[in-house]
């Protein structure tokens, strides 16, 4: 699968994969920073932003994605980041191809099975119709009845677009196959090796994705991991303590 990417800088590479409903753009601002050090790629996952659409949508299949990207670019190892969605298919690949990985940062995500937490995003981003609308704050208002914090309204309208011919917006992801294979993504990560190089896991200190109760299931699959908190963050890390998270990850890397 040709996936959507951007590339910065020189160096040692650094590929990042995004989250649930997110689009490479939102860690263009921690790429650039990082590629004062290192080659640093961000990347569309499949069904999301720019890159192709297929109704495959599980992990194995993503980090097959991820190793197909690194072959046709040459990329024989690289360091890891991988926030929330994209922190499992970075897991995922790690265990599976851990000679092409040098070291592993998984942002805020764990590798077991979660809880449905997004009904209320998709029951609202099923019913917008947006090819029907002519303007963003008429989106905004009528999400805003599901959907009552101004960030997330904000990070999901990221994904629409205009269309070109015929007016409205239409919707970048593929979002009928997201929501179809969503059991899929809430899902752990299966594998029976383990990643036996360092792994830093970092958790927002507002945020429940990463419990004490999950250590043991994370050391069982990264034996090597670490867990670090930023305070005063919640889900979205890279978002609410960007310099932290920069600090964080530049520390881990050398």
């Amino acid at each position: 699968m040709n996936l959507n990417f951007k590339q910065f800088g020189q160096g040692d590479p650094i590929i990042i994969l995004h989250g649930l409903f997110g689009t490479l753009d939102n860690w263009q601002t921690l790429a650039k920073k990082l590629a004062e050090d290192h080659t640093v790629f961000i990347i569309d996952q499949r069904n999301h932003g720019r890159s192709p659409q297929d109704e495959t949508f599980d992990y194995p299949t993503m980090a097959e994605d991820l190793k197909e990207f690194m072959e046709e670019n040459w990329i024989y190892k690289a360091h890891l980041i991988g926030h929330s969605m994209g922190g499992k298919t970075v897991m995922q690949f790690a265990l599976e191809y851990p000679d092409m990985v040098d070291e592993l940062v998984v942002v805020d995500i764990a590798p077991v099975a979660y809880p449905e937490r997004h009904n209320h995003i998709f029951d609202a981003l099923l019913n917008l119709h947006p090819e029907k609308i002519e303007n963003r704050k008429e989106i905004d208002t009528i999400l805003e009845k599901q959907i009552p914090a101004y960030g997330e309204r904000q990070f999901l309208m990221k994904n629409l677009t205009r269309n070109k011919e015929g007016g409205g917006y239409r919707f970048k992801m593929n979002l009928p196959v997201i929501y179809k294979n969503y059991a899929h993504i809430l899902a752990n990560v299966e594998s029976e090796d383990t990643f036996d190089k360092p792994t830093l896991f970092i958790k927002g200190g507002n945020s429940k994705h990463i419990q004490a109760e999950y250590q043991a299931q994370i050391l069982e699959k990264f034996p090597e991991a670490v867990v670090k908190t930023i305070e005063n963050a919640g889900h979205w890390v890279h978002a609410d303590q960007p310099e932290a998270l920069l600090q964080m990850v530049r520390e881990w890397f050398l």
